[in-house]
C-alpha cells in the first residue's frame, strides 16, 4: 500500500465537525478470518478497499472475538460484557444441544436470545441523541416484535435480510439480487438520510457458507479450490468500498469479524470456527476516524468486548460499571491498556468444538477443555500456530494460570461442564448440515 493511498482515506475520515458528535460505524463479518484480508498478509485475496482503509487508521494485529462463534460474540459486542455475564455461550441448535449421543458430558444449556432488560450499545446510543440503525444478522432474539429484537433493544430501524426478499443463508433473491449489496444499499440509504449524528451497525452475512458469489466474479478465479469463497470476500470488499465513500467526514469505523475462518483457511493458525485455538478466535480487526493517525498497528491483544467502551468513550457516553471491555483510545495514543487477561468461555458442543474455557496473558495462552480434562499451554509469541503444549514441560506454570483461569470463572459465575452424558454412545457421530440450525429450545 502506498502512503498516497492510506492518505486519501485517513483524510476522509479525519476532518472533526467541531460541535456535532461523531458518527459511529460498526462493520461485522460472519465467519471471516485473521489472514483473509490483504492487511494481514494475504496475497491471493482480493480486498483492496479494506487494506486502503486499515492503512489510514489502526490495525489491531492481535484481535479477537469474544466467542468461537457468531451470537455469543454478537451479545459481547452489544454488551461490552463477556458470555457468563449475558448467558449467550452458542447458537442454540438442535443439533448441538446437551445430551446429544455423541458427546462425551452434558453442555451447558445456551439462552437464545439476548435479555430485554440488558442495557445494549444501541440503547446508550439512542439514549444520548443518536439516531441508531442496524443492517443485517442479529441472532440475539427472533421475529419483528417483542423486548428482544433490535427496535426493542436501541435500534431505530433495523432491516435483515428476510425483509429484502432474501431466504434463510441465501445469497441471491428471487429477483437476482445479491444479499451483500442490498445490505448495504439499506446502509447507505440510512447515512444519506440522516443528518444527526449516528450509530450505524452493519453485521454481514458475507462470508458465511454454503457460498453462492456473483457469477463474474467467479469467473475471475478461475478453476481455483478457493474460488467461491474468493469471490465472495471480493464482493464484500466492494461494498464496504461503496459504504465508506457515503460516510461523512466526521465518523469513527470499526471493522471485525464475529469469529475465526473455516478450518479450511486458517493456516498458519491451529484450529478454525468453534475452536478457542487461535484459527476460531483471531479475527481481522481494525478502526479510523478523527485523531486516529494513518498506518498505526498495535499488537496488545483486544477483544470484542472492546468494541462499547471504545464507542461509548468517543461519543462522551458514560459506561456502566457492568462493561468487561476497555477503551481502545490509548492504543492508538501509544499508550498501553489497562488488562493482563483476556478469557473465552465456551461451555458447548458445535462443528468441531468441544467445551472448553481458556485465557491469554502476556504472550502465554492456556486452554482447558472439559471433556478430557486436560490443559494446554503455549506460547504465542514462539508458536502462534499450537503446536507445541508446553503444560507438562513447564507444570509450575501451567497451575498457576490455571488458578487465574479458574478464579476468573468463579468471578463471573461461568457454568462449568462436568458431568457425564448418561446417553453417550462412543459410536455416535455428530450431525451435520445446516438444516436445525437455530430450531433449539429457548429458555
Amino acid at each position: 500500500m502506498t502512503r498516497s493511498k492510506a492518505l486519501f482515506f485517513y483524510i476522509l475520515f479525519s476532518t472533526v465537525v467541531f460541535g456535532t458528535a461523531p458518527n459511529l460505524v460498526v462493520i461485522l463479518v460472519d465467519d471471516m478470518g485473521w489472514n483473509d484480508v490483504g492487511f494481514s498478509g494475504n496475497e491471493e485475496l482480493r480486498t483492496p478497499n479494506l487494506d486502503l482503509l486499515a492503512g489510514s487508521g489502526i490495525i489491531f494485529e492481535q484481535a479477537y472475538a469474544a466467542a468461537p462463534n457468531c451470537a455469543p460474540t454478537r451479545a459481547c459486542l452489544m454488551t461490552g460484557q463477556y458470555p457468563p455475564r449475558h448467558g449467550i455461550y452458542t447458537v442454540v441448535d438442535d443439533r448441538h444441544k446437551p445430551g446429544q449421543s455423541h458427546h462425551k458430558i452434558l453442555a451447558i444449556d445456551s439462552v437464545a436470545e439476548l435479555s430485554g432488560e440488558t442495557v445494549t450499545l444501541a440503547e446508550l446510543m439512542k439514549d444520548a441523541g443518536y439516531s441508531t440503525c442496524m443492517v443485517g444478522m442479529w441472532n440475539l432474539g427472533r421475529g419483528r416484535r417483542g423486548p428482544r429484537v433490535p427496535t426493542s433493544q436501541g435500534f431505530d430501524r433495523y432491516v435483515q435480510p428476510k425483509d429484502l426478499n432474501f431466504e434463510k443463508d441465501a445469497y441471491f433473491n428471487d429477483k437476482g439480487e445479491y444479499l451483500t449489496d442490498r445490505m448495504t444499499d439499506e446502509a447507505i440509504d440510512f447515512v444519506e438520510n440522516h443528518s444527526a449524528s449516528f450509530f450505524l451497525y452493519v453485521a454481514y452475512h458475507a462470508v458465511h457458507s454454503p457460498f453462492d458469489p456473483k457469477p463474474a466474479l467467479l469467473k475471475c478465479y478461475g478453476s481455483r479450490k478457493d474460488a467461491a469463497y474468493a469471490a465472495t470476500i471480493e464482493a464484500l470488499d466492494q461494498n464496504i468500498g461503496r459504504l465508506v465513500k457515503a460516510l461523512p467526514e466526521n465518523t469513527y469505523l470499526f471493522f471485525t469479524s464475529d469469529n475465526g475462518g473455516n478450518h479450511r483457511y486458517t493456516a498458519p493458525l491451529k484450529g478454525g470456527k468453534g475452536t478457542l485455538y487461535e484459527g476460531g478466535i483471531r479475527v481481522p480487526a481494525f478502526m479510523v476516524g478523527p485523531g486516529i493517525q494513518a498506518m498505526q498497528k498495535a499488537n496488545q491483544p483486544i477483544s470484542t468486548i472492546d468494541i462499547a467502551p471504545t464507542l461509548l468513550d468517543l461519543a462522551k457516553i458514560e459506561k456502566p460499571s457492568s462493561l468487561d471491555g476497555l477503551s481502545l483510545k490509548p492504543l492508538w495514543n501509544n499508550e498501553t491498556l489497562d488488562r493482563e487477561s483476556l478469557y473465552w468461555h465456551f461451555p458447548c458442543y458445535i462443528g468441531r468444538g468441544n467445551p472448553s474455557s481458556a485465557m491469554r496473558k502476556g504472550d502465554l495462552k492456556i486452554i482447558e477443555f472439559f471433556e478430557t480434562e486436560e490443559i494446554e499451554l503455549y506460547d504465542l509469541s514462539k508458536d502462534p500456530g499450537e503446536g507445541k503444549n508446553l503444560a507438562k514441560k513447564k507444570p509450575d506454570l501451567t497451575q498457576s494460570l490455571y488458578a487465574e483461569l479458574r478464579q476468573w470463572q468463579a468471578a463471573t459465575h461461568a457454568p462449568r461442564p462436568e458431568q457425564l452424558n448418561p446417553n453417550y454412545d462412543p459410536k455416535a457421530v455428530r450431525i451435520k448440515g445446516r438444516d436445525q440450525r437455530g430450531k433449539g429450545k429457548k429458555k
